[in-house]
């Protein structure tokens, strides 16, 4: 039996976590030879500075490894500072009884240091706010709550694809740059080159100015003159080779001329027509923008085989601050073929629980710093929302019970009646106050949902379905879609959406039409339920909201 801890693969150390995440604490491998590489979270000089007692941490887990080292093997005072990054080999070793660690570690030598200036690193020991945090978004995965964060996000990623993997589902890759607009809010970031080609033309054209009408007339006079060279050449019944070479000469004068005609007309600014930006000069000769959501395309994907999911990054440009509000966030949307509004619930009721009892079997080291430092409830609400079946209420009703409950003293910002978007404080009246649980709305006013949402028998309400939790109120946004040709074309019409760019969207109901459905998860929002932080900007690694698109 090797006296070495192994290294991780594809590695030069061992990573703490599998030394102290252990089920006997790490104690096992007490008089083992272990590599350890990692961040200094706190250090201090003992024994009049003979040796240091350093906490170090490596990002594998929340915990961290004590390491002993003597001050013969290194300057102490750089390694004792917060932030400093130290690789050190030595032997495991179980610590003095009553210690609250179940294994250190003496280390034999410092293989190496990244050493930092104590007065300019902006990540001190004592604990700095998240808003402060968000100034230093390169350096704040060091900290205890963004890394472990990152570590329930990722936790969540790897849950997502294991649940969709298990029921079936095939993962798309839907387009980042679109030309249609899901929503129909016109919020969205445009993809363009024009201005960066209008920047390059015009310091182009003050280096090499236009051609002036002369310059132009002038070389058209040396066409005129080649070609009468030619001409002459030609009756003269001259050499082959020398009328072959006329013959060239003339036609590079004719490309100068048409190279001068072309830059004559260049114009400095966005280019126009009749009027207006003329977007056949863009990159894709056509206006474009960044998604808002992978939902309408990989619908077409749905329509072929059957059950897909999307996972990746959508963009809003709304000019909200609020907690709740990113212009770049991540969504996951399955769309499921031969499937009604009753499979959708079905199906977003199963993964929510999905991911709360995920994160309950396999990150609950990071949910417990959670519950201690942010949010005491927070297991709790995982564990209550894992295994208590979801309300359902028709809006409806959702609407009857919030008018009930404002007639009994309770008063929203936001005013109760039928037709109103529920706002968040309505939400999470009825998932913390009504109910204490989780809540799916169904079957919403069709004038406040998108035109893709399968019409009702009573013409007013369309199959969508809002689940409510908790915490954040609306966590998952989903609906049967509009699989009727003659339908949708009046839901368009209706909401005064122009056809031509989601003629293709039409053609999936044009050709082998079928009932579907399908929802989106606000990932963040996810986060967010989970970990019971308050803001949205420091459960993302690099958060980007209006002013603000740091790295």
């Amino acid at each position: 039996m090797s006296d070495e801890v192994p290294k991780a693969e594809f590695s030069d150390s061992v990573l703490i976590k599998s030394i102290i995440r252990r089920e006997d604490g790490g104690s096992g491998l007490a008089g083992k030879k272990a590599r350890i590489g990692g961040w200094v979270k706190t250090g201090r000089k003992a024994d009049k500075d003979a040796f240091a007692f350093l906490e170090l941490n490596d990002g594998s887990c929340a915990g961290n490894l004590q390491v002993i080292i003597d001050a013969s093997l290194a300057d102490l005072g750089q390694l004792v500072q917060t932030g400093t990054c130290v690789v050190v080999e030595g032997h495991l070793k179980l610590p003095p009884s009553g210690a609250k660690q179940k294994i250190e570690l003496r280390a034999e030598e410092v293989l190496h240091v990244g050493p930092v200036d104590p007065a300019k690193y902006p990540l001190p020991k004592t604990r700095l706010t998240l808003e402060s945090l968000r100034d230093f978004v390169h350096l704040r995965s060091r900290t205890n709550t963004i890394s472990a964060v990152a570590r329930i996000r990722n936790a969540l990623a790897y849950a997502t694809h294991t649940f969709f993997n298990k029921h079936g589902f095939l993962y798309v890759h839907t387009p980042i740059v679109t030309t249609s607009d899901c929503e129909g809010a016109g919020e969205m970031f445009q993809v363009t080159t024009l201005f960066s080609e209008a920047e390059r033309l015009e310091k182009e054209l003050i280096q090499n100015p236009p051609p002036t009408e002369a310059d132009v007339e002038a070389a058209k006079l040396v066409v005129q003159e080649k070609g009468e060279v030619v001409s002459q050449l030609k009756s003269a019944k001259a050499d082959k080779k020398e009328i072959s070479a006329a013959v060239a000469e003339l036609k590079k004068a004719k490309e100068n001329v048409s190279k001068l005609e072309e830059r004559s007309k260049l114009q400095p600014g966005i280019p126009r027509k009749d009027g207006k930006v003329d977007y056949t000069k863009d990159f894709f000769a056509r206006q474009a923008f960044l998604t808002v959501s992978g939902q309408l395309q990989v619908e077409s994907y749905a329509c072929a085989l059957s059950r897909v999911y999307t996972f990746g990054p959508t963009f809003r440009a709304e000019n909200s601050h609020t907690s709740r509000h990113l212009a770049e966030f991540w969504m996951v949307e399955p769309e499921i073929a031969f499937a009604d509004l009753e499979d959708d619930m079905k199906c977003a009721e199963a993964y929510v629980k999905f991911l709360c009892r995920w994160l309950l079997d396999n990150c609950l080291e990071d949910m417990e710093f959670m519950a201690d430092k942010f949010d005491k409830g927070c297991i709790d609400r995982l564990k209550m929302v894992a295994s208590t079946p979801f309300i359902r209420l028709t809006y409806t009703e959702a609407v009857e019970i919030l008018e009930e409950s404002v007639q009994n003293g309770k008063k929203f910002e936001k005013e109760v009646e039928w037709g109103i978007d529920l706002a968040s404080e309505h939400e999470r009246y009825l998932t913390e106050v009504k109910y204490q649980k989780p809540v799916i709305v169904y079957n919403y006013p069709k004038d406040i949902k998108a035109f893709y949402m399968r019409l009702n028998d009573d013409l007013e309400t369309v199959a969508a379905m809002d689940v409510l939790v908790p915490k954040v109120g609306e966590l998952i946004g989903g609906s049967q879609r509009e699989e009727r040709y003659d339908v949708i074309q009046q839901r368009l019409e209706e909401m005064d959406l122009p056809v031509e760019p989601y003629e293709w969207y039409i053609d999936l109901r044009r050709y082998g039409t079928v009932k579907h459905a399908g929802f989106g998860l606000g990932f963040e929002r996810m986060i967010l339920f989970a970990t019971g932080l308050e803001n949205i900007r420091d459960v993302i690694p690099f958060p980007r909201y209006p002013g603000r698109a740091d790295l």
